[in-house]
Order: C-alpha cells, then sequence, then structure tokens
C-alpha cells in the first residue's frame, strides 16, 4: 500500500559513468503515455537493453537514481515501440504494477514534464540550462533557478459515527465516488485547506483532523496530502458544476470507489477497518 521504502530508492541526477548498461531501466514517455512491457500481463518498464530495438528518437533523457541497485532513467521519445511493448496513461498502472514501479514512473513523468516546461527563464525568456549541483534549471542571464515543481494538495474522508461521506465529481462517470480533494491556496496552512474545501464543496464544518499520510500524485506534479476529519455541522449543498452528488455511506451500501493503490481507497480502507 504505501511508497518506495526508504532503502529501496537512492535519488541521484549526476549520472555515474557505469549506470546506463542494458539492466538500467528506461522509464520512456511518449506523448504523455508511458510505453511497458506488456507480455504476459504484467507490466513492467523498459530496459536499456529493450529500447535499443525500438525506433524512437529521444529528445531528452534524465538519470533519476538506483533502485535496489538498478540504474533508472526517465527517458521522453517519440516513434515506434517493438512487439510485446504498448503506451498508456500512468493512471493505468494503477493497480496493475509493482506500487514501487508506479512510483517510479510517476517521478519520471514529473522530472520530464520540468524540463520541457522550463526551457526559457520565466522571468527575462533566456535560455535555461542544468544546474551544476542541483536537479534544476538556472537562467545564465539573470540568475533565476528554477527546480521541479510540486503543487500540494488535501484528500479528506470526512466521517459521522459509522457513515463515510463520498462525492462524486461531475466530471466522473456515473456511480464512482470518492473523498474530498483540493489545492492549497497562497498563504493557507494545510489545515484551513481542509476546512475551506470541504465547506467549499458540500457545504460542511468539520471538527478534529486527523493527519493520515501522503501519495505523490503526478497528473502531472501534486502531492496529496490525506486527512480524516469528523463531521462538525450544516447539510449537504453541492458545488455547482464541480460536485454532482454527495452522500453519507456505511460499509454495507458502498458505490463504486477508488482502488486501494490510490490515497482515497486508503482513507477509506483504513476507517473501515478501525469500525471493525
Amino acid at each position: 500500500m504505501w511508497p518506495i521504502e526508504p532503502d529501496e530508492f537512492e535519488p541521484q541526477h549526476i549520472e555515474p559513468d557505469d549506470a546506463d548498461h542494458g539492466d538500467a531501466w528506461y522509464f520512456v514517455f511518449s506523448r504523455g503515455e508511458i510505453v511497458c512491457r506488456t507480455e504476459g500481463g504484467v507490466l513492467e518498464p523498459v530496459t536499456a537493453d529493450d529500447f535499443r530495438w525500438f525506433d524512437m528518437e529521444v529528445s531528452s533523457k534524465h538519470f533519476l537514481g538506483h533502485y535496489l541497485n538498478r540504474p533508472c532513467f526517465a527517458v521522453a521519445a517519440s516513434g515506434s515501440t517493438a512487439q510485446g511493448f504498448s503506451s498508456m496513461g500512468l493512471r493505468n498502472l494503477l493497480g496493475r504494477t509493482n506500487q514501487s514501479i508506479f512510483y517510479l514512473a510517476g517521478r519520471a513523468q514529473q522530472v520530464i514534464e520540468w524540463h520541457e516546461t522550463h526551457q526559457f527563464c520565466g522571468r527575462c525568456g533566456t535560455e535555461m540550462s542544468d544546474h551544476h549541483m542541483d536537479r534544476a534549471k538556472q537562467c545564465s542571464s539573470c540568475k533565476l533557478i528554477n527546480y521541479p515543481r510540486l503543487s500540494p494538495s488535501i484528500i479528506v474522508l470526512v466521517t459521522r459515527g459509522d457513515e463515510m461521506l463520498l462525492a462524486r465529481n461531475a466530471a466522473w462517470p456515473n456511480g464512482m465516488y470518492s473523498t474530498l480533494a483540493g489545492f492549497v491556496e497562497p498563504g493557507e496552512s494545510i489545515e484551513q485547506t481542509v476546512h475551506r474545501e470541504v465547506f467549499e464543496e458540500v457545504g460542511l464544518r468539520v471538527g478534529e483532523l486527523r493527519y493520515f499520510g501522503s501519495q505523490s500524485w503526478p497528473f502531472p506534479n501534486s502531492l496529496m496530502l490525506g486527512f480524516h476529519a469528523e463531521y462538525g455541522s450544516g447539510d449537504i449543498v453541492c458545488q455547482e458544476e464541480e460536485i454532482a452528488d454527495a452522500q453519507w455511506f456505511k460499509q454495507d451500501n458502498l458505490p463504486q470507489i477508488p482502488p486501494k493503490t490510490a490515497i482515497s481507497g486508503w482513507l477509506i480502507q483504513e476507517f473501515m477497518d478501525r469500525e471493525r
């Protein structure tokens, strides 16, 4: 359930001389989709040896570090793959591959997205170059430094006794419900964001908050901070154009909910386990 263990992955941005060998993992993204080995029904990253058989042109390549002593690279490329490989959206990996692989793929996508959107200085327009020490872009003219961007957000399960508040976003398929979520605004604390988002989306006030955990959410660059919150007061009033429906549910009448590989699923499962 949880992300990569600290002793599994060693992040680095300076590539050692011997890192790019045949067994190295290439997290290849083409047109926003990740290329995976699909033979045998198991989704796995591309290796450097695999990539040599692809008819693909590399636009950028970034060393990520070592996972269990295996070098890992983020690769942005275009072209065609080989038999036994296919491209898919990163969300398709959720629940279909090793959790550590999903997190590494998310890291790779975020590094590529940051590289592609920080080619020029946002202050003076000069072309950016790689920083000599950090994973960062630096402007040679005005010296502005841009590090990979993260957008903090909250996700919260509101509970009332043995009931859970679940909502359906207006853009989701019918029947899919999840916890409430939203982005942190400038000047806010995380706790303030929880209270504001719950009130804005469903019109409820919440009382005690309990921090649960976090999850990198690379769509494209969020960090989700999860909470449990106790119902305080108010009646459900859904935010127009964003929340199609919100209801109180018990364990025996749950709608379709996110998988346990997503932090929303973790929050729901932890509450159900605690209630049992």
